[in-house]
């Protein structure tokens, strides 16, 4: 007796025709048909056979390179929650691809992971069973078909048939059939038509935004408050979801007194608007500019310049010498403080609690004079401790052990950067913040502890989020001996001027927010991608009483 054949499992369409549905087979063999008795009959009449236009050799079967770049890039994202900033540069080069390539792959990349949320909304609407059933590859397929399909200039005969040869090759057969079908029915609508559909089955404005920027609704939320509580019209909310959506471009800072930006701008990068020796690259891998090899030009985003820089510019009477930065992976800051406090002679003190962070640190250190910094492995609670079991103290700390100027760049959200960690968006939730709170908190008591008096304290997080930001700055005020400084000014006073000499963080691109009960001239600074173009960092300088 032979053993029953396994039943093909089948994937279910939703036909154009209301009320009808069509199921197509994992192996492939075209759409099923079912007689009144149940019975499935697959062969049609002669004259009803439908064939396809191309030959059977002439039909692609292997995916090109630039899709399959993006195809493992958001499968790795998915499925190893991989960072696609980290993932993708890799994965251009192994594929070794053309500028022209890597340059689809990227947008191709990062697009998908921008509107996953509104193309799953779309998705809906063309697949008879809940997506997360569909299979993590199969739904990246749909994905990456949506986005050339609505999102980018591809003609959609190549975006089907591209995108079919590439689930064929990497999934196989049957999954490509049902993706050829899936995606058949998301062309049958321009983008404006999908817009229209789902911005009509939006419940209310909140959920209206996030259909039509693409962000979980609790981050909407969150960021119609920030804005608010910053200071500016809650009505910005729409330019700022845009500004989430759009392509960062990469911002480079030399070194003081070890970078040169020349290279970069002989090869075609502009010069940065924002702050001193900063520059806005868009020509490819930053791997072909000898100076970012040798790491005295490094990627940074001209927020996180702003911040390090207005640290180590403010005024502070008394010795300058001693410099930390407690929680320093991966050490963008960390190299800029470092610069600068070896113009003057000092020492910069990083710490970083994670091994393979403190090793990025360490490289990120590496074109400054070893004597100039020292990199710490240890919990930047436990700083004290962590100090006190050094074999070889710096001269600048043997007296006292306490610091001039910390930088206090905590763990947190990220929602600040979301234009550069796309997938980010989809990955945290409320209560991740919540879990951030506390540490946020104890890492600013370690820092007060290890500063000495008048000396100077940043606190800094890439997030606009309440919680993370005004909030916890009046926390630290109820619980620390310190004064909020007007970090607005700070800021304002490192950045560039214009042709009048005003600096460019003010007027209407002004940074401050005035806190309650801290004196008339204490303020906190945001900023802002739709204002400044930069990340959303948050800025609080303080001064130990």
């Amino acid at each position: 007796m032979s053993a029953e054949k396994p039943r093909q499992k089948k994937y279910s369409i939703r036909s154009s025709r209301q009320g009808e549905n069509t199921e197509l087979k994992r192996g492939g063999g075209g759409q099923t048909r079912r007689n009144a008795q149940g019975r499935e009959r697959n062969r049609r009449a002669q004259h009803e056979r439908a064939f396809s236009a191309s030959a059977p050799r002439a039909r692609r079967r292997t995916s090109d390179p630039a899709r399959k770049t993006a195809f493992e890039v958001i499968n790795s994202v998915a499925l190893s929650d991989s960072y696609a900033n980290l993932v993708l540069p890799q994965t251009i080069r192994k594929h070794r691809l053309d500028q022209r390539d890597a340059g689809f792959a990227t947008e191709l990349t990062y697009g998908t992971l921008r509107y996953q949320g509104r193309y799953d909304a779309i998705l809906t609407h063309c697949v008879d069973r809940p997506l997360e059933k569909t299979g993590a590859q199969i739904l990246t397929c749909l994905r990456m078909g949506v986005h050339q399909l609505l999102a980018m200039r591809v003609p959609a005969h190549a975006a089907l048939n591209s995108t079919v040869a590439l689930a064929r090759a990497e999934i196989g057969s049957g999954p490509a059939h049902f993706i050829n079908a899936v995606l058949r029915r998301v062309s049958e609508k321009t983008p404006e038509q999908w817009e229209e559909l789902l911005v009509s089955e939006a419940k209310d404005e909140l959920h209206q935004l996030s259909v039509s920027y693409s962000h979980p609704t609790w981050i909407v939320r969150a960021f119609r408050q920030a804005l608010v509580a910053h200071g500016r019209d809650v009505h910005e909310i729409t330019k700022l979801l845009e500004a989430d959506n759009l392509a960062p471009v990469v911002n480079l800072v030399a070194l003081p007194q070890l970078g040169s930006l020349d290279e970069a701008l002989a090869k075609g990068a502009q010069k940065g608007e924002l702050v001193e020796g900063s520059a806005l690259y868009s020509q490819g891998d930053l791997g072909r500019l000898e100076s970012v090899r040798q790491g005295t030009v490094r990627a940074q985003d001209v927020g996180s310049q702003l911040v390090a820089r207005a640290l180590a510019q403010a005024p502070l009477s008394g010795k300058d010498e001693a410099w930390l930065d407690l929680c320093a992976g991966p050490g963008g800051k960390a190299a800029l403080l470092g610069a600068l406090v070896q113009e003057r002679g000092g020492v910069l003190i990083a710490n970083e609690s994670a091994p393979h962070r403190a090793t990025l640190v360490e490289k990120s250190l590496k074109p400054l004079d070893s004597q100039r910094y020292r990199v710490l492995t240890g919990d930047g609670r436990a700083i004290a401790q962590t100090l006190k079991a050094q074999p070889h103290v710096p001269e600048q700390l043997r007296s006292s052990m306490l610091f001039d100027r910390v930088m206090v760049d905590v763990p947190c959200s990220g929602l600040g950067a979301l234009r550069r960690r796309p997938e980010a968006r989809w990955r945290k939730s409320p209560r991740d913040i919540a879990e951030l709170l506390t540490l946020q908190k104890q890492l600013f008591d370690a820092a007060v502890q290890q500063t000495r008096s008048g000396g100077l304290i940043a606190y800094v997080t890439c997030s606009p989020h309440m919680a993370e930001t005004r909030n916890i700055v009046q926390d630290i005020l109820r619980a620390h001996d310190v004064q909020l400084l007007d970090s607005a000014q700070a800021l304002a006073e490192v950045a560039l001027t214009d042709a009048q000499g005003q600096s460019l963080l003010s007027g209407e691109r002004v940074v401050g927010c005035a806190v309650e009960g801290s004196g008339a001239t204490a303020t906190t600074a945001q900023l802002w991608p739709h204002v400044h173009g930069t990340d959303a960092m948050f800025f609080a300088l303080f001064q130990k009483k």
